[in-house]
């Protein structure tokens, strides 16, 4: 079955609610040809002591807009789950919001692996991200 690009945003910015999606504030705001797009907010709830955006914030919007990629492609049949990621944080950002694009490099009907940059407003590298998602059956 398919489902159009509204219905998707609409399903996925749905099943965050009451999770830590809900809790960062990331919005899925595109569903591109080869990829998803999310948005998060660069605020006091993401912030390191010193004012900068936590690298760990920006792993969990990572992985969250690669899993959803993940689910886009194999639809509501399996689950996704994440596997192992890896990040590298390049450039501070103190306000505004980041954007991450999740982009498949390899589509195994058991194993995933996906690009996802991270960029500021500016269109500026924030981090790198490589996550491997698995699809289970339900």
């Amino acid at each position: 079955m398919n489902y159009s690009k509204e219905e998707l945003l609409a399903a996925g910015n749905k099943i965050g609610k009451n999770t830590l999606i809900e809790t960062l504030e990331i919005e899925f705001i595109d569903i591109l040809e080869d990829g998803v797009v999310a948005r998060m907010p660069v605020n006091a709830k993401v912030h390191q002591p010193d004012g900068v955006l936590h690298g760990g914030a920006s792993v969990a919007l990572a992985e969250t807009v690669g899993s959803f990629a993940a689910i886009c492609l194999f639809g509501p049949e399996v689950s996704i789950r994440g596997i192992e990621i890896s990040a590298n944080h390049v450039k501070a950002v103190r306000e505004g919001y980041v954007y991450a694009k999740a982009k498949m490099i390899h589509k195994g009907r058991t194993i995933q692996l996906w690009q996802i940059r991270i960029e500021n407003e500016q269109e500026e590298l924030v981090s790198m991200v490589k996550l491997t998602t698995i699809s289970l059956k339900k």
